[in-house]
């Protein structure tokens, strides 16, 4: 290891579609053989994790779990999904529901309604948000199980998947002695120490328009959230992707969030809470996360606001 004592560590870089999303790894390593190995186990956790908790595939951990909905039952699930879940219903409690998991049969509404182009009547948006609540999702540490009280009810972890995916990623990197490292999946991004001889990696962010920051950050997490890309217009009216659990539609006045945090799961988990949340409420809410820093900037009608903590 002498080598890399004195900074003879190379760079490697590897990327990979998975989850929907191009995930981009960056390791510093001593040799080839090192650094492909920590792509392929990180790469590996990733389409393990997705196994598990992908909405799109039937016999996934979680739409096993979704299908048992309604029965009494408590359902034994694996390690990593009662992980998620346990983490998505801490920050569903302390936002109160501005991030919510049980969203699935909301969210699977507006996928076919965007398909179709058609906007879904106030009926069959009442009837699915009828079947979510994270109140209605029940955890028992002890027997690290899940009980989904009401029929009907679909998960979607889509809110805090790839933060996820991204912490795990990086948990094998370490493994092999890697210290630095960054796991970028789909803007979800995963820091650990700095590039050899650097003072940080130098990560750019958006504020959705023409305005960037450029940072060096290490030892930490962000996630960026906007419909720049994801959204569905109707009547000349644009939806964003990302929907509000009071009203089971897409938001009409967000622009974009950035959210750095300690931790690549609750980064992914508050860009969308804050998203929902808007600049006042979250304000309050982020004293629940400490460590956490903001940019969120929302517009409504002409009027764009912004708010932002981060420190350059």
């Amino acid at each position: 290891m002498s080598d890399s004592v004195f900074g003879q560590e190379k760079r490697y870089s590897f990327e990979k579609g998975l989850m929907g999303s191009p995930f981009k790894l960056v390791v510093y390593a001593a040799n080839d053989s090192i650094a492909e190995l920590a792509a392929a186990k990180a790469f590996g956790r990733v389409e393990e994790l997705n196994e598990i908790m992908s909405d799109y595939r039937d016999g996934s951990e979680i739409n096993r779990l979704s299908a048992q909905s309604g029965s009494g039952k408590w359902v034994p699930v694996s390690k990593d999904l009662f992980e998620i879940l346990d983490i998505s219903l801490s920050v569903s409690k302390k936002t109160k529901g501005a991030f919510d998991v049980t969203l699935g049969p909301v969210v699977q509404m507006w996928r076919h309604a965007t398909r179709k182009g058609i906007f879904p009547a106030q009926e069959e948006i009442a009837a699915a948000m009828q079947k979510t609540g994270y109140s209605k999702m029940k955890l028992n540490r002890k027997a690290s199980s899940v009980l989904l009280t009401q029929k009907g009810m679909r998960l979607d972890i889509g809110g805090l998947g790839k933060g996820f995916a991204a912490e795990e990623a990086i948990k094998e990197v370490k493994k092999l002695g890697i210290t630095s490292a960054m796991m970028d999946a789909g803007g979800k991004i995963v820091l650990t120490n700095p590039p050899p001889g650097t003072d940080g990696w130098n990560i750019n962010i958006s504020n959705g328009s023409d305005s960037l920051k450029a940072l060096k950050l290490s030892n930490i997490s962000l996630a960026t959230s906007g419909p720049t890309y994801r959204y569905m217009e109707y009547n000349g009216v644009r939806y964003s992707h990302i929907v509000d659990p009071v009203t089971g539609i897409g938001l009409l006045f967000h622009v974009r969030t950035t959210a750095i945090c300690p931790n690549g799961t609750i980064s992914d988990a508050l860009a969308t809470a804050f998203s929902v949340a808007g600049i006042e409420k979250t304000k309050k809410m982020v004293r629940k996360f400490p460590g956490t820093t903001v940019w969120l900037v929302e517009r409504k009608g002409d009027r764009v606001a912004e708010w932002n903590t981060i420190k350059q």
